[in-house]
């Protein structure tokens, strides 16, 4: 009997798990009629208590998903104009139903990211986490130097 080995951790295999990651959670989305950057904004005014700042949150969305401002702005105009954002002002805050969309997709998101998880050990899960925050902290201070010259 041949054994396969894991391949190392490389760009290569960390843009496969994000892909299909994200493919899962983008399937669940369209079903509620959402977008993968209508969620991650979503889940940032969530991760913020329900109301945040214009502002920041604009930074907060094009951090994660290295968008323009521009962009980002379209996607809260978006949430805005579907009623699941109101802004008051400068003040950005979830609606009902934007919490209902956000509590829904992330509990359909859970059951599928239980499967996925399933079996792997707790250890294995901690080490992935630390080498992956250690690459997104490089890749940003990378990225950052980049955009500096």
């Amino acid at each position: 009997m041949t054994t396969t080995a894991s391949p190392a951790l490389n760009p290569r295999t960390i843009a496969l798990a994000h892909y299909a990651g994200r493919a899962l959670l983008e399937g669940v989305l369209a079903r509620h009629g959402a977008t993968f950057e209508q969620s991650v904004t979503l889940r940032a005014v969530t991760a913020a208590g329900g109301s945040v700042g214009r502002g920041e949150l604009v930074a907060e969305v094009t951090g994660s998903l290295k968008a323009d401002e521009a962009a980002v702005h379209a996607v809260i105009e978006q949430l805005t104009a579907a009623r699941l954002l109101q802004a008051q002002g400068d003040l950005i805050e979830l609606t009902d139903a934007g919490i209902e969309l956000f509590e829904s997709t992330t509990a359909e998101t859970a059951g599928i990211s239980a499967r996925v998880y399933d079996g792997i050990p707790a250890e294995d899960l901690a080490v992935a986490g630390r080498v992956l925050t250690l690459i997104t902290g490089r890749a940003n201070a990378e990225l950052g130097r980049q955009q500096a010259q």
